[in-house]
């Protein structure tokens, strides 16, 4: 590896290849290097149960790509990236067969609410004829002034509050409270917290204004088009190079790392001063996930009429019992009745199974590094919303905490967010900075998850580290 580059990037996740097409668009000289055999971090798709079954291996449903300002200006569909869009973007049920349905429409949405459908529109709609407002409050620095400082300052009154006083404060039914919640515990977090409202809106604004769509043939699809258009712009790309210091990466101007922040810090060693080892060590991990993945012989047998037609569906109950599960998972407990994100791409999109069969895909957050066993918690679950489905599996396959970090190094006790985005977190990340994708090294980056604007698959984390950088050593 002795050819000098103006940028390596190590790691190949959707950052560090947003990173990476972000400095060749502007005519530098980059080298990907991934550890794993195959590129993508996150965003892989395999045939985890039974030939013809393509399973997504971490990400599956992407709003937050469909949103991307910057993915939304490459030509991925050119490279083989199509979106495939359920009937019904998300679906929450409850016992007695109702839950709300969150449709592309406000009004068919509002229709599943009972007596807050009317409330919902109130909320979202502000949101959502302003969409690229609030797109830019979802994935612009933190400390930037807004394009929108009214829409801004409306939004905050709503996202800093604790998702527990805002779903009681606002709705008076059990659907939206629940739809609501099941949004904001996509944080992780305990739920009885400030800040745990901002991914709520940030979710289900995104939902009406984009939808929740996953890639046809796989989320591996994202990967492969980043990849090739990379590629087509002159990248270097090689896979199967594990990176465990420094002065193993070739010469060049600038590094820039896909890794989660202490995994860069262990690369990097004494090029990073004391100080900025120590602001890494206080960066706090976040919780893991349990994952199980489904060969069906036919579509799942929900209760719930709008589940039959969901990409996604939050499994859990009432938003009562979603604070419980995400309460005891924040207590260092495995939840006795867990909160299951769910998602049926095989539904909307027919190259996932073989005619007529399906897949399924869902996991459960637990505390870091756990080793509790939760499939049976995890199918009592899926049985209390989808009596029977259990006749329906021809293969099931589990991932573990422990699973997730040997796939994927970044994923530290089978945390998938690169540091928890609980609190200040979610905003100032691994530590407080104008400038987070810069390190005390002028030649040293963090492109990950690890920085704003945090974990999904949208490469906005990339985008600004790579903009840092060509706004100072690679000017």
């Amino acid at each position: 590896m002795g050819t000098s580059y103006d940028a390596v990037v190590v790691g190949s996740g959707p950052n560090g290849l947003g990173c990476a097409i972000e400095l060749a668009r502007h005519g530098k000289k980059v080298k990907l290097l991934e550890a794993q055999p195959t590129f993508g971090g996150g965003a892989r798709s395999a045939e985890l149960t039974l030939p013809g079954f393509t399973h997504d291996l971490c990400s599956a449903i992407h709003p937050m790509a469909a949103s991307s300002p910057f993915f939304t200006t490459l030509p991925l569909d050119k490279f083989g990236l199509e979106w495939m869009y359920p009937k019904v973007q998300l679906a929450h049920p409850l016992d007695d067969g109702s839950g709300g349905a969150l449709h592309r429409s406000l009004e068919e949405t509002a229709a599943t609410l009972g007596p807050d459908g009317e409330k919902w529109i109130h909320l979202m709609k502000p949101f959502v004829d302003r969409w690229d407002d609030f797109r830019g409050a979802l994935f612009n620095p933190v400390l930037r002034v807004p394009t929108n400082p009214l829409l801004f300052a409306r939004l905050g009154l709503h996202a800093i509050r604790p998702a527990s006083d805002f779903v009681e404060e606002e709705f008076e039914g059990p659907q939206a409270k629940a739809l609501f919640m099941g949004c904001a515990a996509h944080s992780f977090g305990r739920l009885t917290k400030l800040l745990t409202s901002s991914l709520g809106f940030g979710l289900a604004v995104a939902g009406h204004a984009v939808g929740w769509p996953a890639p046809k043939g796989g989320t591996q699809k994202i990967t492969d088009a980043l990849m090739g258009y990379f590629q087509s712009l002159g990248g270097d790309a090689q896979a199967g190079v594990p990176v465990r210091a420094l002065r193993e990466l070739p010469e060049a101007k600038a590094y820039f790392f896909d890794t989660n922040a202490r995994g860069m810090s262990a690369i990097c060693g004494d090029a990073l001063p004391p100080r900025y080892h120590a602001s890494v060590l206080r960066f706090t991990k976040g919780n893991a996930v349990f994952k199980l993945d489904y060969a069906l012989s036919g579509p799942m047998p929900w209760t719930n009429a709008a589940c039959r037609d969901a990409g996604t569906i939050h499994l859990g109950g009432t938003a009562a019992m979603v604070t419980k599960s995400e309460a005891e998972t924040n207590d260092g407990e495995a939840p006795t009745s867990p909160y299951v994100l769910v998602a049926q791409q095989s539904l909307f999109d027919d190259t996932r199974a073989p005619a007529g069969k399906h897949t399924l895909w869902a996991y459960c957050h637990l505390p870091n590094g756990s080793t509790v066993d939760m499939t049976q918690r995890i199918e009592a679950q899926l049985e209390r919303f989808a009596p029977g489905f259990q006749s329906l599996v021809l293969k099931r396959s589990t991932r573990r905490p422990a699973d997730f970090e040997a796939h994927n190094a970044n994923y530290v006790g089978g945390d998938i967010s690169a540091g928890s985005i609980d609190g200040l977190q979610l905003f100032f990340r691994p530590n407080f900075s104008i400038t987070p994708w810069a390190t005390p090294n002028p030649k040293i980056f963090l492109c990950s998850a690890s920085t704003p604007p945090g974990p999904a698959v949208h490469g906005m984390c990339g985008f600004w580290a790579a903009r840092t950088a060509l706004g100072r050593v690679l000017a």
